[in-house]
């Protein structure tokens, strides 16, 4: 039986509505809208109710607003698990590339209204910039077959000992070729210093002028304190300091603006001395490389063996061999070749091998807090086996057309209209009489948007971002790090058939609510009004580490990003929520730890999917980091799904989906229905009908179950502006349904580490948190 959706009418418009055959459900509210007039006098309030179903509204759409890429999945192999080998075998990282936290602190607080709130100070110079309001938007909305590739001018190759890259480093030469002496690239302190400037840009000096605030020293010196002790947050005290933030964000008596609160910049001097010793220790080993510090107060080492850096005559985006060179499983080696004085010979002939031991010599120094590899983190979507005017809707049910299919939304229960696995997003918009705010941010850090999706290019919803994929050949744009967050596609291979780009973040972003919710188009968002800033972090093949991070402090406002020029570009809208649907098959590293430390200490909230491994997030990040919530996936039973990890450190279960399943018996599978471009599509308006492209999709995975509840929790920010991250999470479990231990459940040969369920042979119990998002259960008060 379809849900059916209310507008103000008469019996005798139900009639013309029913019987108007018009193409567009506008003119039959049309007729609709004269009939009422004429029997009620044009009196709203006196006219009884008009019914428009679910099936009216969807044939109503035009083809490009309704169709929808549908296909069921087999289900997925349970087979026994190896977790030792699979964080040999399934965790991968950038072959070359470190990341190093030294112990001496090289970064230090900045308060950005000091430098111009007491003294006279220039105006904003280029290497300074806010991203602005007007997002990057594409002329034109096409998928290409496969990633550009950039040609570049044949030119003489340079001498052997000459030869650089692009960006200044030694060149990368291949194995078994004599190598000449070690060089290493060390900015030179006044570029560091230039770097460290922190010049505030004409936005932010009318941002404070703009308030109304007289930045007093005694002011300046409270907020300054605060910025220092958000710099020293650990993983236990990162919550408080975020949280006191926050209030002081929302003390009227002390308005500093949140995005001149907490900002790092470069310890010049500090940095050169920690840099210079990391120099000497690359050279003392015989290996090239560049060693940069960063705001974030962690170093990136780039050995000069790496071939991420590899730049010899023209890049062939499409070979994918190129792409597996920059990757190197994490395998357990190098013990006995890097003991001691490791071999220079074997080193410089292998890549993997030097990255090995510089990492494990490196550590032995004792200079730094941690020492490891960058890793590669990809998303958490489950992959799938190879093979015009609106009718003005009464209440808060969006009026897009394929809200009807979005079981995930609904109200939790069993009735018609309802899902067992339901987040019941719809009760919460009518108990609340609110559908979100555009004053709450939330930072997807993901694969990008596909900016000319045609229900986000211009959604008022969509805020600048930023795209930190620092290597070109990953990035599959053709360049590094610049304010273009569009998504261009991820595909790891580009000549395998079976594999399609993912478009991840766009499908992520969707049900946040980046596109227009309640406009007769497509699908709706959990929250109808929020601010999405799209932070571009994974490219081809996954995302790096030490890519993440940065992304992660950018998104909360710590640290900007710079783009191929070295210009400084802040995050205008710091992020109130973080989501993050990627994984990593390994124990949370330290600097992604480090960085979430950081945006928690700045009053962010990071929601992380839980992942899709089978596994317990101490074995996966971010799902298994501290200070995050971490969601797992339930689908239209209410039921974990058997893809989803599980454990001590998941927080919450949200709408996941199964593809595998119809338990709603409506012909289409349980997955999560939200934005995305796809090819062979349907019209679930005329069963069996082909669409040769679409921009709705369902996909299933914990990547699809976090995005509910950032979505939740901005509904909540939204609801209760003043209140701190911590009582936001508090609210945010109370808006929950409890789950049985059955329900959380598996078979014990299946998930390794889970507990058996006393009565019920074979049968283990899989920690999920214990609780459901059902936002029927929020409290309003």
């Amino acid at each position: 039986m379809a849900i059916k959706r209310y507008v103000t009418g008469f019996a005798l418009a139900a009639a013309l509505l029913s019987s108007a055959g018009c193409d567009r459900l506008a003119e039959v509210g049309k007729l609709a809208g004269d009939a009422l007039n004429q029997v009620s006098g044009g009196k709203e309030e006196d006219a009884p109710v008009l019914v428009v179903t679910d099936e009216q509204i969807l044939a109503a759409a035009s083809v490009d607003d309704r169709a929808l890429f549908a296909p069921m999945q087999a289900p997925i192999e349970l087979t026994p698990i190896n977790v030792d080998e699979l964080l040999q075998t399934q965790r991968f990282y950038a072959v070359g590339s470190i990341i190093a936290m030294p112990k001496a602190q090289i970064t230090e607080p900045v308060l950005e209204p000091e430098s111009f709130a007491l003294t006279a100070t220039p105006e904003p110079s280029a290497a300074s910039a806010l991203n602005t309001d007007d997002a990057p938007v594409p002329e034109s909305f096409e998928i290409p077959a496969g990633p550009p590739v950039a040609a570049e001018a044949p030119t003489a190759p340079a001498p052997e000992a000459n030869r650089t890259t692009k960006d200044g480093a030694p060149a990368i030469l291949k194995p078994g070729v004599n190598l000449p002496r070690a060089q290493v690239k060390l900015p030179s302190a006044g570029e560091l210093r230039q770097q460290a400037q922190v010049i505030a840009p004409k936005a932010l000096k009318e941002a404070v002028r703009d308030s109304g605030v007289q930045l007093k020293p005694e002011i300046l010196r409270e907020a300054r304190k605060s910025a220092d002790a958000a710099m020293k947050a650990s993983t236990l005290t990162a919550q408080d300091i975020g949280d006191s933030i926050a209030r002081k964000a929302a003390d009227a008596t002390a308005p500093i603006p949140k995005p001149l609160q907490v900002r790092a910049r470069l310890d010049v001097d500090s940095a050169v001395a920690v840099r210079d010793k990391a120099g000497r220790q690359l050279e003392k080993l015989g290996l090239s490389g560049i060693v940069t510090p960063g705001e974030g107060g962690q170093m990136r080492i780039t050995i000069g063996v790496n071939p991420t850096q590899f730049r010899e005559g023209r890049i062939d985006l499409q070979k994918v061999e190129t792409m597996r060179a920059l990757f190197a499983p994490q395998k357990r080696r190098g013990q006995e070749e890097c003991a001691g004085v490791p071999d220079m010979a074997k080193m410089k002939a292998d890549p993997v091998l030097a990255t090995e031991c510089v990492v494990k010599v490196l550590q032995e120094t004792g200079d730094y807090e941690y020492v490891e590899k960058d890793f590669i983190f990809t998303n958490q979507m489950m992959k799938k086996p190879p093979a015009a005017k609106p009718v003005t809707v009464a209440g808060y049910k969006p009026n897009d057309p394929l809200y009807s299919l979005q079981w995930h939304f609904r109200d939790n229960g069993t009735a018609v209209g309802q899902s067992a696995g339901g987040a019941s997003f719809n009760s919460f918009w009518d108990r609340a009489k609110d559908t979100g705010s555009r004053d709450v941010v939330v930072a997807v850090v993901d694969t990008g948007l596909q900016m000319n999706h045609p229900d986000i290019k211009g959604s008022p919803n969509l805020a600048p971002g930023f795209d930190m994929v620092s290597d070109p050949i990953m990035g599959n744009d053709g360049d590094g790090r610049d304010t273009d967050p569009n998504d261009p596609g991820d595909k790891c291979d580009p000549n395998d058939a079976a594999t399609s780009d993912s478009f991840h973040g766009t499908h992520v972003a969707g049900t946040i609510g980046v596109a227009s919710t309640n406009n007769s188009a497509g699908v709706a968002g959990g929250a109808w009004n929020v601010t999405i800033v799209p932070v571009r972090a994974l490219g081809r093949c996954g995302g790096k580490l030490s890519d993440i991070n940065d992304a992660i402090r950018w998104a909360a406002g710590t640290v900007p990003g710079r783009d191929a020029q070295g210009h400084e570009v802040w995050n205008s809208k710091p992020a109130d929520i973080i989501n993050m649907s990627i994984g990593l098959f390994g124990p949370c590293p330290a600097s992604m730890q480090a960085a979430i430390n950081d945006a928690v200490a700045a009053g962010a909230i990071v929601v992380s999917a839980a992942g899709n491994a089978r596994v317990d997030t101490q074995y996966f990040a971010p799902g298994g980091c501290q200070n995050v919530i971490s969601v797992a996936a339930n689908d239209a039973r209410g039921v974990l799904t058997p893809y989803s990890n599980f454990g001590a450190n998941v927080t919450i279960m949200a709408p996941g989906g199964d593809m595998s399943r119809d338990d709603d018996k409506d012909g289409r599978p349980d997955g999560v229905l939200s934005t995305k471009y796809m090819k062979n599509c349907t019209d679930p308006a005329k069963p069996g009908a082909k669409v040769a492209q679409c921009y709705y999709a369902y996909e299933n995975g914990t990547s699809m179950a976090a995005p509910h509840v950032s979505a939740a929790l901005a509904l909540l920010k939204t609801k209760f502006p003043t209140a701190v991250p911590s009582e936001l999470k508090t609210r945010l479990l109370q808006a929950t349904t409890p789950r049985t231990n059955l329900q959380c459940s598996g078979l014990c040969s299946a998930y390794p580490g889970s507990t058996p369920i006393e009565g019920q042979p074979n049968m283990c119990y899989r920690p999920c948190g214990g609780r459901m998002l059902n936002l029927s259960n929020a409290q309003l008060q």
